[in-house]
């Protein structure tokens, strides 16, 4: 098993953190859409709601990870060569990624901050990054559902266009994150 990426495929490290992070944005916004359905108050929809905010973290955590991985790590060639517009654009779209990936989770922190709510993190309660403001409670709030809608467009992008090159272009840029079959 190859942990560091090559020059031909990604390595263990890189797919598994990829791999995870998937689930854990099902699992981010399951939770907050699944909380809707259970009353205002219920242990149900709180526990939904902590998740929520727990997995988010965790994504902001793993995408700093996969940030340092990537800038200190070779990145897999695509075979055939994409033109010159769609390496642009993908690194373009790439960047939209990551920006979410750590934009969204420091955003639901900062509205916990200005909800004067606790910051749970598995068994930890970080602290406050800014004093209790109902106004900006309100502007974040905002903006951190707006980022969400956003989120679901970028990663149903993602997955289109890695269906697209995999069955219609027929290159590698899915395999390369793939697990290596044997």
């Amino acid at each position: 098993m190859i942990v560091r990426n090559t020059t031909d495929r990604y390595g263990a490290l890189t797919i598994g953190i990829y791999w995870l992070m998937l689930l854990m944005f099902v699992a981010v916004y399951a939770c907050i859409e699944l909380h809707e359905f259970f009353p205002k108050g219920s242990d149900l929809r709180a526990t939904l709601k902590t998740w929520h905010f727990m997995l988010g973290l965790s994504i902001f955590v793993l995408a700093s990870i996969r940030l340092i991985v990537y800038i200190t790590s070779t990145t897999p060639r695509i075979e055939p060569d994409p033109p010159k517009w769609q390496k642009q654009f993908a690194k373009l779209f790439h960047l939209a990624l990551y920006v979410l990936m750590i934009a969204m989770p420091l955003m639901g922190w900062l509205l916990l901050s200005a909800e004067g709510k606790p910051i749970p993190f598995f068994g930890l309660h970080l602290p406050a990054l800014i004093d209790k403001s109902k106004y900006l409670a309100d502007v974040i709030e905002e903006i951190h559902e707006t980022g969400g809608t956003i989120g679901y467009f970028l990663i149903g992008l993602h997955a289109v266009a890695a269906l697209y090159h995999h069955y219609l272009v027929r290159d590698n840029t899915l395999r390369r994150m793939l697990p290596k079959r044997n």
